[in-house]
């Protein structure tokens, strides 16, 4: 999707193989498939809570969402990062995670790395561990993979597909 949601961003949309039960089935069951020893799988707003939620479903395991500013209630954690096209900001609801609960953090698509990375703090302000983090597409020319790996180089970041 050309110029969205701003002038100069080659959006990529994910919508179209979640509306075919064969392709979201085979998705979910793929980033499935990099959880090895986790208690949770928390998803980011707006297509990582469909996804991720999906996964926790096929590992019979819970699911956290970590959301825009203002959409949870209660206590919260919230944690800054940049677009590509502006600011914006993560929460998670305080004691949704236990202290070392091993979570899967899943997304749609990697691009800069700042909503991955601020996940990952997140998470981590909760007392929490991220066992590893998956994601349906990651855009190889732009520099999500460094800037997650930087920021954690010891977590595992997988892709599913590459563009």
């Amino acid at each position: 999707m050309p110029d969205f949601p701003a002038p100069g961003i080659l959006f990529f949309d994910i919508l179209p193989l979640l509306k075919d039960p064969k392709h979201f089935s085979k998705l979910t069951k793929e980033l499935s498939a990099f959880a090895k020893f986790v208690d949770v799988v928390a998803g980011i707003e707006a297509r990582g809570l469909i996804l991720g939620s999906a996964v926790a479903l096929e590992l019979g395991k819970g699911f956290v969402p970590l959301r825009k500013k203002g959409k949870l209630p209660g206590a919260t954690f919230e944690e800054s990062y940049g677009l590509e096209y502006g600011n914006d900001t993560l929460e998670i609801q305080e004691g949704v995670l236990g202290h070392g609960d091993r979570v899967l953090l899943i997304d749609d698509v990697l691009a800069t790395g700042g909503t991955l990375v601020a996940g990952v703090k997140l998470i981590h302000q909760c007392g929490a561990v991220v066992e590893s983090v998956a994601v349906a597409l990651e855009i190889e020319e732009l520099p999500g993979r460094s800037k997650f790996a930087g920021a954690f180089p010891d977590i595992s970041l997988n892709s599913l597909f590459i563009k």
